[in-house]
């Protein structure tokens, strides 16, 4: 497997949706944090669940956030608590989606703050 990265920053990467075997080689990357945006069966219930991805990322060393937004709008109160993982978590950061573009879009706006 590899990951599909696209990074915004030298410390900040987005992705598509992850599967909990992918949390062993974001840490082999060097990744020490990951943030899922994407809610629960968001894509069915063949999507890998928050659960099961934080299980894998905190059995493979990474700090785990669990921040699911909507893909159509995200509210100030969920930018300002992306802002808030950003300056707290440990860096390079993951963060992963449906695609990467809500990823994207919340790192855009939380950066503006």
């Amino acid at each position: 497997m590899s990951l599909p990265l696209n990074a915004l920053t030298p410390e900040f990467c987005v992705a598509p949706q992850l599967e909990p075997a992918a949390m062993a080689e974001a840490a082999a990357a060097g990744f020490r944090s990951v943030v899922n945006n994407r809610p629960d069966f968001e894509g069915g219930p063949e999507q890998p669940t928050n659960a099961a991805i934080e299980a894998a990322a905190r059995a493979a060393g990474l700090e785990y956030r669990y921040l699911p937004v909507s893909g159509a709008y995200q509210s100030p109160e969920e930018i300002a608590a992306f802002r808030a993982l950003l300056d707290s978590l440990p860096r390079p950061i993951l963060a992963f989606c449906r695609s990467g573009a809500r990823s994207t879009k919340l790192f855009a706006a939380a950066s503006a703050l």
